[in-house]
Order: C-alpha cells, then structure tokens, then sequence
C-alpha cells in the first residue's frame, strides 16, 4: 500500500508577510517554479545567501508526520535549499526555493538589512 506523501513547510516569524511572486527577473531573463537551479545561477548569479534544511515529511489524512521508525527507514525528510537574491537599492529581496534542484517558489519580502 502506497501512502501519498506532501511536504509542508513553516515559514519563519517576521514583522512583515512575503509575497508569493511567480518570475523573477535577472539580467533581461525570467526565472521562474519549475526552472533548475543551474538556470537560475545562469541568468542571476551566485546568490547573496544560501541555506539547505531538511523538511519533514506528512502524508494525507490530515497532514500527519510520518511516524518513526518509517521516516528514518525510508523518508526522514527532503532537502530544500533557500537561495536569497539582494537586488538592489528600491527592490524587494527575493527567496528562491528549490528542492532537488528544481525551483519550487520565488518570494519577494521587504529588506530587513540597512
């Protein structure tokens, strides 16, 4: 029997909400869920910051984690990688977020460094 599995993410606590945006522009090129990672380095360099995390996994009903000793057998958890990209003076900084190094989401959000 096959459990169908989902991947939930939290969100970090932050005085403002990020938007989910769809492209990203980078040097005349868009950028956007479903492009490769190799793309987005192509078209918008190396990013400013870079952070990997191991998501854990939920299956439906309900959303419930999958219960040992099954996620350490077969599924801990799913890598996913958050690239941020610092675009300038006057532009929102933009997350990227991928998983097996395909692009899941962009978020833009409000520049918390001066």
């Amino acid at each position: 029997m096959r459990v169908p599995v989902c991947v939930c993410f939290a969100l970090a606590a932050a005085t403002f909400l990020p938007v989910q945006a769809e492209t990203l522009r980078c040097s005349g090129h868009s950028v956007e869920a479903g492009d490769s990672g190799l793309s987005v380095r192509r078209h918008c360099g190396e990013p400013l910051l870079q952070d990997a995390y191991c998501a854990p996994i939920y299956y439906h009903p309900g959303f419930q984690r999958v219960p040992e000793p099954f996620a350490r057998l077969v599924a801990p958890c799913l890598m996913v990688d958050e690239w941020l990209y610092d675009r300038g003076p006057g532009n929102l900084v933009a997350t990227v977020r991928l998983r097996a190094g395909i692009v899941l989401s962009i978020t833009y959000s409000a520049r918390t460094m001066p």
